[in-house]
């Protein structure tokens, strides 16, 4: 099953009308029609948005196996590609049930997104493996190069992106999983 529709099959399940999940979420309902189409690939704080608005953890949309494998070969990462693709999450750890959430996240050069910083429970730490990352937490902004790690509390509004001239990869540690 496409994101787009197992958010519609859950909006639909609870009754939840286009426009009362566009006031519920402050995303126009134009955009909320294209994601439930798949025309278009909600953003990480869209998504974030969304599935506050729906009552379940973004995990939902993306938690297909129920058994517990503790080997996660590269090929079966589960992932989830933002924005034509100009960057990319995979999950490194077997699922979202356990303590910790680990995340290989690969950003295109030069990313110009305007999404708005997002919040949540918890800590995360992140390195930058290649490339440079930004990292915007509340006021404050870093400007990472290959080997740097940092630490956020996630409940400070963040975001991460890609200014430089290579593709970013950068892997995290986060507790809870959050995703």
């Amino acid at each position: 099953m496409e994101l787009g529709e197992k958010i519609r099959s859950l909006r639909l399940k609870q009754k939840i009308s286009i426009e009362q999940l566009s006031g519920m979420t402050g995303l126009s309902k134009g955009l909320i029609s294209q994601i439930e189409r798949d025309i278009t690939g909600p953003s990480v704080a869209s998504l974030w948005k969304i599935s506050k608005a729906l009552n379940v953890t973004m995990n939902y949309f993306f938690d297909e196996y129920d058994d517990f494998n503790q080997v996660v070969r590269k090929h079966e990462r589960k992932k989830l590609m933002m924005r034509k693709a100009s960057r990319i999450y995979e999950l490194l750890s077997p699922d979202l049930k356990k303590q910790i959430e680990m995340l290989w996240i690969e950003i295109d050069p030069n990313e110009k997104i305007e999404d708005e910083l997002i919040s949540h429970d918890g800590e995360e730490c992140g390195v930058v493996l290649k490339g440079t990352l930004r990292v915007l937490s509340g006021e404050k902004v870093y400007d990472l190069n290959e080997g740097d790690s940092i630490y956020l509390d996630s409940t400070i509004p963040h975001k991460y992106l890609n200014l430089g001239d290579d593709v970013s990869v950068s892997v995290w540690a986060m507790v809870p999983p959050s995703f």
